[in-house]
């Protein structure tokens, strides 16, 4: 079995382990070795499963292991993804048994968290360390560049283009033949209808940008 680790120990680090509990019902694959943050308020023992202390902790081990973030806001992935890069883990993408995606053309990079009932059609391209959660849907021809994380139940629509780190609340819908700028945040339940340019806020239906980040 592959050890791995979850960075991010809150809700999100804890519906990883779930993910990760329901791989393995399909195919024994990993063995979690315990939830790395650093919140050091945390109980010895998260859902079953170990706390190790700090991200830090990660650079004492003395054997390759895998790494998963349960993290959800791009910036934070970034940065610690910049931090261990001087280590020698892996990053395996980590998609449900009931993700529903063929083999047309659909290209999802290292470090993915993709959560159950997710849709991907065809002809689509998923950076790094991207996090789709539940029942999302990415429709065809769309490009999805590294660190972005979509919320539960985000429609994104064919032939759109989400820069780096673009971070999108629960239940917003991406219209058709659109660009998300780097860093931008689209809020919960939004409709974007045109493009959105870098690192802006964007909320309502349809969505407008209501500040710069």
């Amino acid at each position: 079995m592959e050890e791995i680790a979850i960075i991010g120990a809150g809700g999100f680090g804890r519906e990883v382990k779930m993910l990760i509990d329901q791989i393995n019902r399909e195919e024994n694959r990993y063995d979690i070795i315990g939830f790395y943050d650093d919140d050091n308020t945390l109980p010895n023992v998260i859902n079953g499963i170990p706390f190790m202390g700090s991200i830090e902790n990660l650079s004492k081990l003395d054997k390759n292991v895998s790494i998963a973030l349960g993290i959800g806001e791009p910036k934070i992935k970034n940065q610690i993804i910049e931090f261990l890069e001087k280590y020698d883990f892996e990053y395996p993408s980590l998609i449900h048994p009931s993700v529903n995606t063929q083999n047309d053309n659909v290209s999802i990079g290292k470090g993915c968290i993709i959560c159950a009932s997710t849709i991907i059609t065809c002809d689509i391209n998923i950076g790094e360390f991207v996090t789709l959660n539940l029942s999302c849907t990415v429709g065809h021809d769309t490009k999805i560049d590294s660190f972005s994380s979509f919320m539960p139940s985000v429609n994104i629509s064919g032939e759109v283009l989400v820069n780096e780190g673009v971070y999108v609340g629960t239940g917003a819908k991406i219209i058709n033949q659109l660009q998300i700028g780097k860093y931008s945040i689209i809020g919960a339940g939004a409709v974007v209808s045109k493009s959105i340019e870098e690192k802006s806020l964007a909320i309502g239906v349809p969505a407008k940008v209501i500040r710069k980040l």
